[in-house]
């Protein structure tokens, strides 16, 4: 049974091949022939058509001369003159002015007048003997320790200058060194002032002349 279908199928492809290769030719056999027909009818057309002679050219009029040269006139010139330019000069504008009132002029203190030097002290006089004190143990005794210095238990030394005139009195007593307290202080010098006598000192031609005398007394409680 396929033995058979595979000759069956062959077949009819060669018959389908020889089907188509008579067709081509019957077609071409015909495309051939209307080709040749119309062709024919072409070339009878050609052959019976008058070709027709184009015309001649117009003749060329040639152009008339021109005219004679007429002198043309110049335009006329005319000068324009531009208008003069006027320079209005603007104003200057006014601004209204303060016036400056100059500051005070600036006055500089008087110069203080230069300090007058004191004058000077006299040198003092040459001392050919010089101040002796008398009897100075009894100027200031325990005697004279102020009550209230006592109650107050207050003691100390104070030191102390006095200046002493020409005739041996105490004019002055200035405290050089204090005890601690005021009240003893103070009662010493007027002790001093009453109670103190010198024998003047001298200078070298005899004169008693005024001298200082330095010293210190202690305030001691009596037990």
């Amino acid at each position: 049974m396929a033995y058979a279908d595979r000759n069956t199928g062959g077949s009819r492809i060669v018959a389908i091949v020889l089907v188509a290769l008579i067709v081509a030719g019957i077609g071409y056999a015909f495309v051939t022939g209307l080709a040749f027909q119309y062709v024919k009818k072409a070339a009878e057309k050609l052959n019976t058509f008058d070709v027709e002679e184009p015309p001649p050219p117009p003749e060329e009029v040639p152009p008339p001369p021109p005219p004679p040269d007429t002198p043309v006139p110049p335009p006329p010139t005319q000068i324009v003159t531009p208008p003069a330019l006027v320079q209005v000069q603007a104003p200057t504008p006014t601004f209204p002015t303060t016036p400056v009132i100059p500051p005070p002029p600036t006055l500089a203190p008087p110069t203080p007048p230069a300090p007058v030097a004191p004058p000077q002290p006299p040198a003092p006089p040459k001392v050919a003997k010089p101040l002796v004190a008398r009897n100075p143990g009894s100027w200031v005794t325990d005697d004279d320790y102020p009550a209230a210095a006592l109650r107050a238990e207050q003691q100390g030394t104070t030191g102390f200058r006095l200046q002493v005139d020409p005739t041996g009195k105490v004019i002055s007593c200035d405290i050089t060194s204090s005890s601690g307290s005021s009240l003893l202080d103070t009662t010493a010098c007027n002790l001093l002032k009453r109670r103190a006598r010198f024998t003047p000192a001298q200078d070298a031609a005899g004169n008693k002349i005024p001298a200082g005398y330095s010293s210190r007394f202690t305030w001691r409680i009596p037990r």
